[in-house]
Protein backbone atom coordinates (compact mmCIF):
# COMPACT_ATOMS: atom_id res chain seq x y z
CA UNK A 1 0.00 0.00 0.00
CA UNK A 2 1.18 3.43 -0.90
CA UNK A 3 1.55 5.26 2.23
CA UNK A 4 -1.24 7.93 3.10
CA UNK A 5 -0.31 10.88 5.23
CA UNK A 6 -1.30 14.38 6.02
CA UNK A 7 0.66 16.54 8.60
CA UNK A 8 -0.38 19.32 10.08
CA UNK A 9 0.78 22.35 12.02
CA UNK A 10 -0.69 23.83 15.41
CA UNK A 11 0.61 26.48 17.42
CA UNK A 12 -0.81 25.49 21.42
CA UNK A 13 -3.37 28.12 22.36
CA UNK A 14 -3.89 29.20 25.92
CA UNK A 15 -7.23 27.12 26.48
CA UNK A 16 -5.71 24.09 25.36
CA UNK A 17 -3.54 24.54 28.67
CA UNK A 18 -3.64 23.89 32.04
CA UNK A 19 -2.42 26.21 35.15
CA UNK A 20 1.17 24.89 34.46
CA UNK A 21 0.61 25.81 30.77
CA UNK A 22 0.98 22.25 29.48
CA UNK A 23 -1.25 20.52 27.08
CA UNK A 24 -4.42 19.01 28.65
CA UNK A 25 -3.97 15.10 28.09
CA UNK A 26 -7.66 14.96 26.77
CA UNK A 27 -6.76 17.38 23.86
CA UNK A 28 -3.83 15.32 22.00
CA UNK A 29 -7.41 13.24 20.89
CA UNK A 30 -9.04 16.62 19.46
CA UNK A 31 -4.83 16.91 18.01
CA UNK A 32 -5.30 13.43 16.43
CA UNK A 33 -8.72 14.35 14.90
CA UNK A 34 -7.66 17.52 12.86
CA UNK A 35 -4.42 15.77 11.55
CA UNK A 36 -7.43 12.90 11.09
CA UNK A 37 -9.48 15.07 9.03
CA UNK A 38 -6.61 16.25 6.92
CA UNK A 39 -5.73 13.17 6.02
CA UNK A 40 -9.75 12.02 5.14
CA UNK A 41 -9.62 15.35 2.89
CA UNK A 42 -6.49 14.30 1.22
CA UNK A 43 -8.12 10.89 0.54
CA UNK A 44 -11.26 12.56 -0.60
CA UNK A 45 -13.18 10.55 2.27
CA UNK A 46 -13.72 13.00 4.86
CA UNK A 47 -17.23 13.14 6.82
CA UNK A 48 -19.44 14.75 4.56
CA UNK A 49 -18.65 11.78 1.78
CA UNK A 50 -18.77 8.97 4.30
CA UNK A 51 -22.30 10.54 5.26
CA UNK A 52 -23.36 10.05 1.25
CA UNK A 53 -21.86 7.29 0.85
CA UNK A 54 -23.97 5.72 3.34
CA UNK A 55 -21.85 5.32 6.40
CA UNK A 56 -20.75 6.21 9.76
CA UNK A 57 -17.28 5.40 10.78
CA UNK A 58 -17.02 5.56 14.44
CA UNK A 59 -13.73 6.01 16.28
CA UNK A 60 -13.85 2.22 18.69
CA UNK A 61 -10.15 2.46 19.57
CA UNK A 62 -7.97 5.38 20.75
CA UNK A 63 -4.42 5.63 22.55
CA UNK A 64 -2.13 7.67 23.28
CA UNK A 65 1.21 7.66 24.60
CA UNK A 66 2.67 10.64 26.08
CA UNK A 67 6.35 10.69 25.78
CA UNK A 68 7.15 14.68 26.32
CA UNK A 69 4.53 17.54 27.53
CA UNK A 70 3.90 20.28 24.79
CA UNK A 71 3.40 23.65 26.14
CA UNK A 72 1.41 26.98 25.64
CA UNK A 73 2.70 29.12 21.86
CA UNK A 74 4.77 26.21 21.50
CA UNK A 75 4.26 24.96 17.45
CA UNK A 76 3.93 21.32 16.87
CA UNK A 77 3.40 18.68 13.97
CA UNK A 78 0.91 16.26 14.15
CA UNK A 79 1.42 13.58 11.28
CA UNK A 80 -1.56 11.10 10.75
CA UNK A 81 -0.98 7.74 8.58
CA UNK A 82 -3.21 5.22 7.58
CA UNK A 83 -1.90 2.06 8.51
CA UNK A 84 -4.87 -0.20 7.82
CA UNK A 85 -8.37 0.11 6.01
CA UNK A 86 -9.11 -3.54 5.35
CA UNK A 87 -11.14 -4.37 8.99
CA UNK A 88 -11.90 -0.77 9.18
CA UNK A 89 -9.57 1.93 9.05
CA UNK A 90 -6.07 2.51 11.65
CA UNK A 91 -4.43 5.72 11.33
CA UNK A 92 -1.24 5.93 13.17
CA UNK A 93 -0.32 9.72 15.04
CA UNK A 94 2.71 11.44 15.58
CA UNK A 95 3.40 14.54 17.54
CA UNK A 96 6.56 16.96 16.71
CA UNK A 97 7.72 19.97 18.19
CA UNK A 98 8.58 21.87 14.93
CA UNK A 99 11.68 23.31 16.11
CA UNK A 100 13.65 20.53 17.47
CA UNK A 101 11.94 17.61 15.92
CA UNK A 102 11.57 15.66 19.24
CA UNK A 103 8.68 13.07 19.82
CA UNK A 104 6.07 14.98 22.19
CA UNK A 105 3.66 12.19 21.68
CA UNK A 106 2.42 9.00 19.51
CA UNK A 107 -1.38 7.12 19.15
CA UNK A 108 -3.75 5.72 16.72
CA UNK A 109 -7.48 5.32 16.38
CA UNK A 110 -9.44 2.79 15.13
CA UNK A 111 -12.80 3.62 13.44
CA UNK A 112 -15.37 0.83 11.44
CA UNK A 113 -17.75 1.40 9.00
CA UNK A 114 -21.35 1.21 10.05
CA UNK A 115 -24.42 1.17 7.24
CA UNK A 116 -26.67 3.62 7.99
CA UNK A 117 -29.78 2.03 7.21
CA UNK A 118 -28.70 -1.11 9.20
CA UNK A 119 -27.23 0.50 12.07
CA UNK A 120 -24.99 -2.85 11.69
CA UNK A 121 -20.74 -2.78 11.96
CA UNK A 122 -18.98 -3.69 8.87
CA UNK A 123 -16.64 -6.49 9.52
CA UNK A 124 -14.66 -5.61 5.94
CA UNK A 125 -14.25 -2.17 5.11
CA UNK A 126 -16.72 -0.90 2.38
CA UNK A 127 -16.02 -0.92 -1.39
CA UNK A 128 -16.05 3.00 -1.37
CA UNK A 129 -12.82 3.02 1.24
CA UNK A 130 -10.82 0.66 -1.21
CA UNK A 131 -11.61 2.93 -4.42
CA UNK A 132 -10.73 5.80 -2.43
CA UNK A 133 -6.96 4.58 -1.60
CA UNK A 134 -6.80 2.89 -5.14
CA UNK A 135 -7.79 6.54 -6.58
CA UNK A 136 -5.14 7.85 -4.22
CA UNK A 137 -2.63 5.48 -5.47
CA UNK A 138 -2.68 6.20 -9.42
Amino acid sequence: MTEISAEIELKIPFYDVDAMEIVWHGNYIKYFEKARCQLLDKLDYNYQQMKKSGYAWPVIDVRVRYVKPAHFMQLILIKATLVEFEYGMRVNFVITDKLDGSKLSTGYTKQVAVDMKTKEMRLLSPKILHNKIQDYAD
